[in-house]
Parts: C-alpha cells; sequence; structure tokens
C-alpha cells in the first residue's frame, strides 16, 4: 500500500463533504457508482465522510479472473484494480459531486500509478453502471481536463463484475483510528 503520506482535500471537493443537508425522508435512493483511485483505503474514507453516501465497499475489478485475492490482484495477473463501490443518495450528493471528489484525491495524468503505489492495480478509473453516469463522467473527464497541462489517463468504462476485497480491508483506515464522520476535512493519512 506504499509509504505513509498524508492528504488534505482540495477547496471543491471539501465544500461537497462539508455542505449543509436537510434531512431526507426514508427510506432512501440507492445509487452505485465504481471508482478506482489507487490505494482503496484513503478514497474509501474520503467518500465515508461525504453527505449521501450510504455505504461504502472495497474491492477488486475490471479485470479476468473471478475472485481475485489481495495477493494475486498485488501481482499484475489478474488485471484487477484497487476500486471503491459506493452506494449513495443522489438526493443528497450528486453523481458528479461524487466525481469532484474523485479528481481531488488523484492525478488523473499518472498511468497505473498514485503516489508511491505503482503497477496495474493502482490505475484509476471510473466504471460506470447506467448511461446518465457514463454522459456525466465524460463531461466531467472534459472539464478536469480543461484544467491540465497533460492528458487525463483515467479510464472510464462501464462497470464489470466487483469483487470484494477481504474484510481486513473494509473501512481500514477508519479502524485504524482515523475519522469517518459525515463532514470530516481532516487529513486522511494512508500507511501500510
Amino acid at each position: 500500500m506504499g509509504n505513509a503520506k498524508s492528504m488534505s482535500l482540495g477547496p471543491e471537493a471539501a465544500a461537497i463533504v462539508t455542505k449543509a443537508v436537510s434531512p431526507m425522508p426514508t427510506p432512501a435512493i440507492v445509487e452505485t457508482g465504481i471508482f478506482a483511485a489507487g490505494c482503496f483505503w484513503s478514497v474509501e474514507l474520503a467518500y465515508q465522510r461525504v453527505p449521501g453516501v450510504l455505504e461504502t465497499e472495497v474491492g477488486y475489478t475490471d479485470g479476468h479472473k473471478k475472485d481475485p485475492t489481495y495477493q494475486e490482484v498485488c501481482s499484475g495477473s489478474t488485471g484487477h484494480t484497487e476500486a471503491l463501490r459506493v452506494k449513495f443518495d443522489p438526493r443528497v450528493v450528486k453523481y458528479n459531486e461524487l466525481l469532484t471528489v474523485l479528481w481531488d484525491k488523484i492525478d488523473p495524468t499518472t498511468l497505473n500509478r498514485q503516489g508511491n503505489d505503482s503497477g496495474t492495480q493502482y490505475r484509476s478509473g471510473i466504471y460506470y453502471t447506467s448511461a446518465e453516469q457514463k454522459e456525466i463522467a465524460l463531461a466531467s473527464k472534459a472539464a478536469e481536463q480543461a484544467k491540465l497541462d497533460k492528458p487525463i489517463v483515467t479510464e472510464i468504462k462501464e462497470a464489470t463484475e466487483f469483487y470484494r476485497a477481504e474484510d481486513y480491508h473494509q473501512k481500514y483506515l477508519e479502524k485504524g483510528g482515523q475519522c469517518s464522520l459525515k463532514g470530516d476535512t481532516s487529513n486522511i493519512r494512508c500507511y501500510g
């Protein structure tokens, strides 16, 4: 998982995490988004803090091996990337806002690398679950590209099978003592 590092949110992502939200009637409307941003631990914690995110689950996607293990994914032989499946209520947080958090967490111009972590399992990606998500993702990528000098290499693809990672990976940084409360903007320290 790389060396320890500390990350803070940029102003756009921080505004999403700290926005005031009115109570919503239950039951929630549930949509799913799947994102890859290098090591899945820190991106999971970032999304846990977003109002309207109902559930997060780290795992593996976009590969060819059924039910891969962490060790197999790390070997680079499965084609999978470390990813995060997010269940969210679109009345509270829009898909486009979730993409803003993703762009803030990654360097979208690096291929198969985020920070000190390198390998195909650390590529960045947006895996859409509907035609609407695809359109929003492509428009978001174009807007992000306008801010950058280098080309974005973050893949945008239709979601394939998502395999849940081993239990010890789930909410790893929260279990390690970092705050996962909605609205928290404290630095995320990734270690492993």
